[in-house]
């Protein structure tokens, strides 16, 4: 990944010259082969006349035979061009021109499809076994009552699917109880409530759960489906905490009597937990930025462990909000390790970081001139790097499509994980001078980059491609779902596929009505050749005729 920088804007300043001289070289190559195979007589002006004799006793059998072989002969090529392209990515007959012809016109192909392919078996080997289309909790998911509700009131669009809080009352079941609730009667009815569908059950039941004693679990289920602003959530979690933290010392002290103890004390942390990070992320929406990183960090130290809630996503958010780059650095150095699970916020906050060096003076045409210095090949490597995980973020940080909601799970390296990270962190692209501009130039590259098929990584493990069915389940119906960039079809499938339908054309035609056609086939070849018979005229006409005589002897 040394050179991808500087290859792929050397790949974007040499494409045009490098594709078209190949190109005219093959028309010429053709038209050679067409003069060889005619046997155009420069020799002796006397054989035009043997050749309009020869057209002229042509018969439609002639014609039918000669656009037949022609139209399924263009189509064998274009089956095979179609399946060399599926299989390696690129097409046959350009790929021979670039390797075969261009270094006969001075080019020389420093990326080759081989060494490629060496680099990506060598890190198949070391590629992490990941499940494909595992559903992960945003770890900056919105209030359903302060956020995701207000939302339905003003549009009357639903931005959350059936799926996803599926998806959450399992994560509510849980985290949120275990066996011993029945033993309590406020956990036993909150254990119901968090299995209920109607959401004002659900509030009813955390009310009633309230009324019997102070329970930690109904004070969440209200100030997250209940309260209507972030106020009035805060003001909930508070309650929720000082519940929460006095179940958590009771159950710490009892963890080791018995299985059934370590259970709820396993459950009372996980409610601990959840109320501290709620509390910092209300902080971190009210303006108190400082304040949610130092609840963050507290809550890291304190349950170093808990590393599924991924909290230092929410921590990296914070700290670039208050534009601590060398916090953000610090944090990226102990997450981003090739051990660890990636995310669309580590890979694409590297970049930033690195594209933050250079994004203020970067230009592509000073870049293509000079090439790019060390740094910015840093930059655009992280940017390869990032787009590599997770291809549908630039869309939405250059505005290319527009955001919605993020759910309350996203699928890692799919459309719904792009949505939350450009939700919360398009902001701190635009406040780096040029990052945004960078970026655009850049990110396109990576999939000339990566080796065909797409689903074949370079650093990381191969793309699933089942994310966009999980995706579509996870995102709301109005939202049109981002899809993995395929390759486009090259320029010789294209022509090929042309050229097969024009001759197919032609040979139905021929064979319909043979006369008409090879009437038509005699008038092109006489325009074809009425240049030539033009300038031999002209030619005999100027030299003298015994000049001539032994021109043609030679």
């Amino acid at each position: 990944m040394a050179e991808a920088g500087p290859g792929l804007l050397e790949q974007l300043k040499a494409s045009a010259a490098c594709s078209w001289p190949s190109l005219w070289a093959l028309w010429l190559f053709a038209v050679l082969l067409l003069v060889y195979a005619l046997r155009v007589p420069l020799r002796v002006h006397d054989n035009w006349a043997a050749v309009s004799m020869f057209l002229n006793t042509l018969t439609p059998k002639f014609y039918v035979a000669l656009t037949g072989t022609s139209s399924l002969i263009s189509g064998l090529i274009l089956i095979f061009e179609w399946w060399y392209f599926r299989k390696y990515g690129t097409s046959f007959i350009e790929q021979v021109s670039v390797s075969h012809l261009r270094p006969l016109l001075g080019g020389v192909d420093n990326n080759s499809p081989t060494n490629s392919n060496t680099s990506n078996g060598d890190s198949d080997s070391n590629r992490q076994s990941v499940s494909e289309c595992k559903v992960w909790r945003n770890p900056l998911n919105l209030f359903r009552g302060a956020e995701y509700n207000r939302y339905t009131w003003v549009t009357g669009r639903e931005p959350l699917t059936y799926y996803d809080m599926n998806l959450s009352a399992q994560d509510h079941q849980t985290f949120f109880t275990c066996d011993t609730d029945h033993l309590r009667p406020a956990d036993a009815i909150m254990q119901k409530a968090w299995r209920e569908r109607n959401p004002q059950a659900r509030i009813s039941a955390a009310h009633e759960a309230l009324e019997l004693n102070e329970c930690a679990t109904a004070y969440i289920l209200l100030a997250e489906e209940e309260a209507t602003t972030i106020v009035e959530a805060e003001k909930l979690f508070k309650q929720a905490l000082k519940a929460g933290e006095g179940c958590y010392r009771r159950s710490q002290q009892l963890q080791h009597h018995g299985a059934q103890y370590e259970a709820q004390h396993r459950r009372d942390t996980n409610v601990l937990v959840y109320i501290k990070r709620r509390l910092a992320m209300c902080a971190r929406k009210l303006g108190r930025t400082r304040e949610a990183v130092k609840m963050m960090r507290d809550l890291m130290k304190e349950f170093p462990l808990l590393s599924m809630f991924n909290i230092h996503e929410n921590l990296l958010e914070a700290l670039l909000e208050l534009q601590a780059y060398a916090d953000v650095q610090a944090v990226l150095a102990k997450y981003d390790d090739i051990s660890l699970p990636k995310s669309a916020t580590i890979c694409y906050t590297a970049a930033l970081l690195k594209a933050r060096a250079v994004s203020d003076k970067f230009s592509p045409e000073a870049a293509s001139r000079r090439g790019l210095s060390t740094a910015e090949m840093n930059a655009v490597e992280a940017i390869h790097r990032a787009v590599e995980f997770n291809p549908h973020v630039p869309k939405y940080l250059l505005e290319m499509k527009s955001l919605i909601l993020p759910p309350e799970h996203i699928l890692k390296r799919g459309d719904s994980e792009a949505i939350a990270y450009a939700f919360f962190h398009l902001q701190h692209w635009k406040r780096v001078e040029g990052a945004l501009n960078l970026l655009h130039c850049t990110w396109e590259g990576t999939f000339r980059m990566i080796p065909y098929p797409l689903e074949k990584g370079h650093l990381f493990y191969p793309y699933p491609i089942c994310t966009e069915t999980a995706d579509r389940e996870l995102l709301p119906s109005f939202h049109e779902v981002s899809v993995y960039p395929k390759k486009e079809l090259p320029f010789f499938i294209l022509f090929t596929a042309g050229l097969c339908s024009f001759t197919a054309m032609l040979a139905l035609l021929t064979h319909q009505f043979p006369e008409l056609m090879g009437v038509f086939a005699k008038a092109f070849l006489s325009t074809l050749f009425a240049p030539l018979n033009f300038v031999m005229e002209k030619v005999e006409s100027i030299l003298p005729s015994s000049l001539w005589h032994q021109l043609t002897r030679i």
